[in-house]
C-alpha cells in the first residue's frame, strides 16, 4: 500500500446529515492512523453539528487552501461556501447546493492535480445543486465528465453487490433506452470492476429481467427475449460466467442472488430497493473511473438532519471500501504486470489446503 495516503472527504449537502455522520466517524482518532484526510465543505456545517452530537469536543479541523498543504493525522478542511452560511437543517435551498457543487468540484481538482488518492462524496440533494447551476444530474454523472469513460454504479456490502444498467433515469424511459450493446458493456464492466476492485479471478454474474416473471415468453414483454437473453449469450461466449435473466421478485425473495458474485439490475430501484432492505449500512461505488470514488448508501436525510441520531455506518463503511478498492487495483496491476509469482502462490495456498483436508 502506498505510503501518506490522502482521502478526500465531501461533506454534501450541509442541510443534511453528511457533516453530521463526518463528526461522528471522527470521534474515534484511531481514524489518522489509517490516512490523511481532507474535507471539503463548510467550516460552519462542522462546527454546528459539533454540537448536535456527543463527545465531538475532539473533533477540530485544520483549515488549509487545498490537499496539497493536508498536514498528518489532522482534520484538514478546504473552506467551500461562505464563512458565514446560514446552516438551513432539514431544507432544500440554493445556498446549501451551492456549497455541495462547490465541495465537488474543489475536490475533483485536487484529485486532478495527483494530491488526493481517492474521493468519498457525501449525499447531495439534486434539486438543490440544479438550483445552484450544477449542470449534472448527480455525482456519476459529473465524475463521468470530469474523468473521461461510463461509469457503473455499484452497491455493495458483504451480502450482495448490485451493479445498475440504466442509472439516473425515469421509469417511463428504461425500456427504450436498453440494448444488447448497453447490456453487454455494463456486464464486462462489472466482470472488470469484480476483479480489479475487488480482487475476484472469475466472476459469476445474475442479470436480472426487466418484466415481470421475465417476460413470461413474450407475452409480457419481449425486451427478455430480444435484447437481455442475447447479450447474456454473447457474455458468455466471450468467457464472462453470466447468467440470465432471473425474474427479480424471486430471485432476491428465494435468496438466489447468494450464489452469484454480483447481480446487474436493469434500472435504479429494481435493484436498490432489495439492496437497500438486505444491506442497511452499504456502499454506492463508482467503479470503471480512473479513480476510486465511494459514497454511503442513503440520501441528506433531511427529516432527521441536526438531531444527532444519523448513522455513520455506511459512511465509514465507504472510506473503508474506498482504501479496500485503492489496494486491490495496486495488487492487480502488479498481478497483470507479472503475474507468474502470483499464479504459483496461489497454487502453493490451494496445494496446501487440499492437503490440510485430506489429513
Amino acid at each position: 500500500m502506498k505510503e501518506n495516503i490522502k482521502i478526500g472527504i465531501t461533506l454534501g449537502d450541509p442541510s443534511g446529515v453528511g457533516a453530521e455522520t463526518v463528526v461522528k466517524i471522527f470521534r474515534d482518532q484511531r481514524m489518522h492512523d489509517m490516512a490523511t484526510f481532507v474535507l471539503y465543505g463548510a467550516s460552519k456545517a462542522i462546527g454546528f453539528y459539533k454540537t448536535k452530537v456527543e463527545e465531538a469536543e475532539g473533533v477540530n479541523y485544520n483549515l488549509v487552501k487545498s490537499a496539497a498543504e493536508a498536514a498528518p493525522r489532522k482534520l484538514n478542511l478546504v473552506e467551500c461556501g461562505n464563512s458565514d452560511m446560514r446552516i438551513s437543517v432539514g431544507e432544500s435551498s440554493a445556498e446549501s447546493g451551492a456549497v455541495a457543487v462547490e465541495s465537488l468540484r474543489k475536490a475533483v481538482e485536487d484529485v486532478k492535480a495527483g494530491e488526493l488518492d481517492m474521493l468519498v462524496t457525501a449525499p447531495v440533494n439534486k434539486s438543490a445543486m440544479d438550483e445552484a447551476g450544477f449542470g449534472a444530474v448527480g455525482h456519476t454523472e459529473f465524475l463521468a465528465q470530469e474523468f473521461g469513460g461510463e461509469p457503473l454504479m455499484l452497491m455493495c456490502s458483504d451480502i450482495m453487490k448490485v451493479g445498475l444498467v440504466t442509472i439516473h433515469l425515469p421509469v417511463a424511459e428504461v425500456a427504450q433506452a436498453l440494448s444488447k450493446e448497453l447490456i453487454l458493456k455494463r456486464i464486462s464492466q462489472l466482470q472488470r470492476s469484480l476483479k480489479e476492485d475487488f480482487g475476484v479471478r472469475a466472476p459469476r454474474i445474475a442479470v436480472l429481467a426487466l418484466n415481470p416473471h421475465a417476460g413470461d415468453g413474450g407475452l409480457l414483454g419481449r425486451e427478455e427475449q430480444e435484447i437481455i437473453t442475447p447479450a447474456i449469450k454473447e457474455a458468455y461466449e466471450g468467457g464472462i460466467l453470466a447468467f440470465g435473466p432471473f425474474a427479480a421478485d424471486g430471485f432476491v425473495a428465494a435468496g438466489t442472488f447468494k450464489r452469484y458474485d454480483a447481480v446487474l439490475a436493469m434500472y435504479h430501484d429494481q435493484g436498490l430497493a432489495p439492496f437497500k432492505t438486505l444491506t442497511p449500512a452499504g456502499v454506492n461505488v463508482t467503479t470503471n473511473l480512473s479513480v476510486v470514488r465511494t459514497s454511503p448508501d442513503h440520501g441528506v436525510g433531511y427529516d432527521i438532519a441536526g438531531k444527532g441520531i444519523a448513522d455513520e455506518s455506511s459512511m465509514r463503511n465507504a472510506i473503508y471500501m474506498a482504501m479496500d478498492i485503492y489496494n486491490s487495483r495496486i495488487r492487480e496491476a502488479e498481478y497483470a504486470a507479472n503475474p507468474l509469482p502470483h499464479i504459483a502462490r496461489e497454487r502453493g495456498h490451494r496445494e496446501h489446503k487440499e492437503g490440510f483436508s485430506k489429513e
